[in-house]
């Protein structure tokens, strides 16, 4: 527009670029990241799937009182593990998981005593200012996300469910579908679900070379182990996918921005250099009349 000062454009092409540098370097970073998240994602995903179906089927065989976790109760006293992220510029991906907790408690768990379990900054930051009860915050997991991270996350959730304080577990996680896609699933941990043996089907029993008790003691926290480390993953991977993506558009808008930033500024440089052209030609007649 004429009369726009050149200075001011010229600032704010120079901070739109340097924006965009940043961007597309995050993406990059992203980029790299989720190739090493989908490969460990991947390998996690079978076993971890083939040991909730054994669960599964165990839980249906066996007799509750064999173990604490199998324990079926009718209480109202429910966990939600929230599994977010701790750095933001990834688009709507933590928006997405608050917004999915926050139904499943205002819903499913309106009349139930809550407490929560938050994996992940940008979860511990907002749901620290809300009036629910908070058990556990872990944070700065992003980095360093091992099995032993799960295992001691585990141990405290396992630690409440054998005391018999809490009734049943929840996860509420982003799964990852692909780069462009996540889904956000909320899923019973604990107790461990039992299967609905349909009509036809005679369920057979299990040999145990030892005692079902030792058995289980091993089995039945390494499979919430299992899950929560799976969830964690799935999550990571998501977390990369959508950062990558939210960079690669704010990446494309600079670039935009840019072009229309360097058009204004051509314009205003044009109708600069038009006044003091006429400026010119003006003085010359002024003189010569």
């Amino acid at each position: 527009m004429p009369g726009e000062n050149l200075r001011d454009l010229r600032h704010r092409v120079r901070s739109v670029k340097n924006i965009g540098q940043i961007t597309r370097a995050m993406k990059f970073v992203s980029t790299s990241k989720l190739r090493k998240a989908q490969e460990r994602i991947y390998s996690a995903r079978p076993y971890a799937n083939r040991m909730l179906a054994v669960l599964n089927s165990l839980a249906t065989r066996v007799d509750p009182s064999q173990h604490p976790l199998l324990a079926q109760r009718d209480g109202d006293r429910v966990m939600l593990v929230v599994i977010t992220s701790d750095k933001g510029l990834c688009g709507a991906f933590n928006a997405n998981i608050i917004r999915a907790a926050v139904q499943f408690i205002e819903n499913d768990a309106a009349n139930r005593e809550l407490s929560l379990s938050l994996l992940g900054r940008k979860g511990v930051d907002w749901f620290r200012r809300r009036p629910w009860r908070v058990k556990h915050e872990f944070i700065n997991i992003g980095g360093n996300l091992g099995y032993g991270y799960a295992k001691q996350v585990s141990k405290s959730i396992i630690d409440y469910y054998i005391g018999s304080e809490l009734d049943s577990v929840y996860l509420v996680y982003n799964e990852f579908k692909s780069v462009i896609q996540q889904r956000v699933l909320i899923e019973p941990l604990l107790p461990i679900r039992r299967l609905e043996p349909k009509v036809e089907e005679v369920f057979l029993d299990y040999l145990y070379e030892q005692p079902p008790q030792v058995v289980f003691s091993h089995l039945l926290p390494r499979h919430v182990e299992t899950q929560l480390y799976r969830a964690m993953l799935e999550s990571e991977a998501a977390e990369h996918g959508a950062r990558m993506t939210a960079m690669e558009a704010a990446t494309r808008n600079a670039t935009d921005m840019i072009s229309s930033l360097t058009l204004r500024m051509n314009r205003a440089r044009q109708a600069s250099i038009t006044t003091e052209l006429i400026e010119i030609v003006s003085g010359a007649e002024a003189l010569e009349g």
